[in-house]
């Protein structure tokens, strides 16, 4: 069970989201607070953010090192500024690899997606009923074995058929289909997933069972102001507000925030 972390705000250096709070991503690898499955996120890692300035696809980094072992990620994460980042510590889910290919966020045009959760018995269950759902341009976006990847390549399945709605129709699509699916073959499967294009950030917390995997989000704290963070812990001590269960939130460019039931 991953954790993950999304920023939109000003534009700051990626060590004050990922180094600095007490309770980073870092601490948050070796020492998380409300994982509900394994003990540890020591299976990669992955940041991805966006040029504060330019219109290109955004830049990512992984590791399949446990991120407290990197020894490169402290000198970019000092040198490198951006005002919308997406991060995540992986646990991998038991049966999927520990490869670059298979760490998040993954990355399509100016889009980043990262999942938190699994889908129980992914090779011998779902990922056929996926791929079968897939057109080619979707299917080929797949480099990795992951269930995130396919759960990602499903979204954007969905969005390519309407891209002028906005991503988070995309995303109910998705965890709508992953929903009939499961229950057709009466799976397990959780899907909190963070998604961006670098003007907006889209969230779901969902599961097929009760309690879902934990998601929180803070706003305007005196620390970051003007700024919203949705990540799976808190990383520090403020107003967080805690993301209800099977629901969709979007974080404006404005930084308004909107939560929809799935």
């Amino acid at each position: 069970m991953c954790r993950l972390m999304g920023y939109l705000g000003p534009s700051i250096s990626l060590d004050r989201l990922l180094d600095k709070p007490e309770h980073s991503l870092i601490v948050q690898s070796y020492q998380p607070r409300e994982m509900t499955a394994g003990l540890l996120n020591a299976d990669g890692f992955g940041v991805g953010w966006y040029h504060s300035q330019q219109e290109t696809p955004p830049f990512t980094y992984k590791n399949i090192l446990p991120i407290w072992n990197d020894p490169n990620l402290s000198s970019l994460s000092r040198y490198i500024e951006s005002g919308c980042v997406l991060a995540n510590v992986r646990s991998a889910t038991p049966g999927l690899g520990v490869d670059v290919s298979n760490c998040q966020p993954f990355q399509q045009d100016r889009i980043l997606f990262m999942h938190n959760g699994f889908i129980k018995n992914f090779r011998q269950t779902l990922r056929k009923a996926i791929c079968d759902r897939l057109d080619d341009t979707s299917h080929q976006v797949i480099q990795g074995t992951t269930d995130s990847e396919h759960i990602f390549a499903l979204l954007l399945h969905y969005w390519y058929q309407a891209p002028e709605k906005p991503l988070e129709e995309a995303l109910h699509q998705t965890l709508t289909t992953l929903s009939e699916l499961a229950e057709s073959q009466q799976l397990e499967f959780s899907a909190n997933i963070l998604i961006s294009n670098g003007k907006r950030l889209i969230a779901s917390r969902f599961a097929s069972h009760s309690p879902n995997p934990s998601l929180h989000w803070l706003r305007d704290d005196p620390t970051l102001p003007d700024a919203v963070i949705v990540a799976s812990e808190p990383l520090f001590a403020g107003d967080w507000t805690t993301c209800p269960e099977s629901s969709i939130l979007t974080v404006e460019d404005d930084l308004d925030i909107q939560i929809r039931p799935i």
